[in-house]
């Protein structure tokens, strides 16, 4: 992009600008929630759309000059069902949350209760804030309940459907940030099925590989899904939530799902949309009907399967012993570091990770006994097996001072 004015009338902001395009090129990304977008995204955030009040929806504008607003919001929709490959008539598409916070505090809000009993994934096995941990908003106005992963690192099935049988909730959550199995969102239906509960599948971390076709897919068993478009789906930071057009379990006689959650947005939670963030999800979503986009998808899970067997052969703990998607957690604790010190010691010399609790966690999340890694930023850059047994290589040297 051109800069020119920047640099000319803005010149400390600028250099901040420089020597981050400078970092991000240098240093090896391996945060999985991370992603470097296109020049087309880049561009797309800088439009005049920046420019444009529009709250309310297509049509139903409580500003004027909004039909080429209008149109861009409903073909970024169109993109939304060709992408998931779901259709208009069974669901609803909101592209406004502002991020996959606020669009999981809208859906709770639209659908249940304060106060009303959800299960979720805990936060230390997986989960993430905004499925009601104690420090979240979330978990301060609903009820959370959660599950987690057994000693082996996966998911336990039978062991949710008791939970879910005893304590009755209204929705059940599935969907991680750290949990690098398959998701079986068939299971969940069934499960959630048994005590007459919604289902939501929070698939921020897996869009871009549900999109590729890296990963089962939670349509049609999910009542409501909600993603973030900035991961493995490559686009700006932003979030999108896709539900059944089918009425409500528990709010007002009559309502359907879809209809409460854009209310719910708009006006519940947010003024007006953030249209060159629209204009740019729709970039992204072009660019995933791509036939590239499908080779990325799956070479993403590749370098991460290549990336966790290469990191176990030089004796890392993997929990779960390894991926099926994106990410991998690595308990350091047995070469001596903490996640803070292993990630501090890998940031210094160019390798970009996160800190993260693994499960049964004995420590703080400040500084927890693993890392968290993910192959969606270096497979941007073009990156293959091959380089992964490198990295693999340079981890291992770099925490062990071998």
């Amino acid at each position: 992009m051109d800069y020119k004015n920047l640099k000319k009338n803005h010149s400390k902001l600028y250099k901040l600008l420089v020597v981050e395009k400078k970092r991000q090129k240098n240093v090896i990304n391996l945060i999985p929630s991370e992603n470097y977008v296109s020049q087309a995204v880049l561009e797309a955030l800088g439009t005049e759309f920046t420019n444009k009040y529009a709250e309310g929806y297509s049509e139903m504008r409580y500003y004027f000059g909004n039909k080429n607003v209008d149109q861009l919001e409903d073909y970024a929709k169109l993109l939304v069902y060709k992408v998931f490959k779901i259709k208009p008539v069974d669901y609803g598409v909101n592209l406004q949350a502002y991020s996959g916070s606020t669009a999981n505090l809208a859906v709770y809000h639209a659908l249940l209760n304060p106060g009303d009993k959800v299960l979720s994934m805990s936060l230390e096995h997986g989960g993430h804030l905004t499925h009601g941990h104690k420090v979240s908003l979330t978990g301060k106005l609903f009820n959370f309940i959660h599950y987690g992963v057994n000693r082996n690192g996966f998911l336990d099935y039978d062991q949710i459907l008791q939970i879910a049988q005893k304590e009755k909730p209204k929705m059940i959550v599935c969907g991680a940030s750290a949990y690098s199995r398959i998701i079986d969102f068939k299971k969940f239906k069934e499960i959630a099925d048994s005590v007459g509960a919604y289902l939501m599948a929070d698939i921020s971390h897996i869009a871009g590989l549900i999109a590729g076709g890296a990963h089962p897919s939670p349509f049609p068993y999910a009542d409501i899904a909600t993603t973030t478009t900035h991961k493995t789906l490559r686009g700006p930071r932003a979030a999108l939530i896709i539900s059944k057009k089918q009425k409500s379990k528990f709010q007002v006689s009559g309502s359907i799902l879809h209809e409460l959650i854009d209310k719910m947005i708009f006006p519940g939670m947010q003024g007006g949309p953030h249209m060159n963030t629209i204009f740019a999800i729709a970039v992204c979503l072009e660019e995933a009907l791509k036939p590239n986009f499908k080779k990325y998808a799956k070479q993403v899970v590749k370098n991460a399967k290549a990336l966790a067997n290469e990191l176990q052969k030089l004796g890392f703990k993997i929990i779960s012993d390894g991926t099926d998607n994106h990410l991998m957690l690595i308990d350091v604790t047995p070469l001596g570091h903490t996640g803070k010190t292993a990630g501090e010691i890998l940031e210094k010399n160019g390798i970009i990770v996160n800190k993260n609790m693994i499960p049964y966690d004995t420590r703080k999340p400040w500084d927890p006994l693993g890392i968290r890694i993910g192959t969606p930023t270096v497979t941007t850059q073009g990156m293959t097996e091959k380089d992964m047994e490198k990295i693999a290589k340079k981890i291992h040297s770099l925490l062990t001072n071998d």
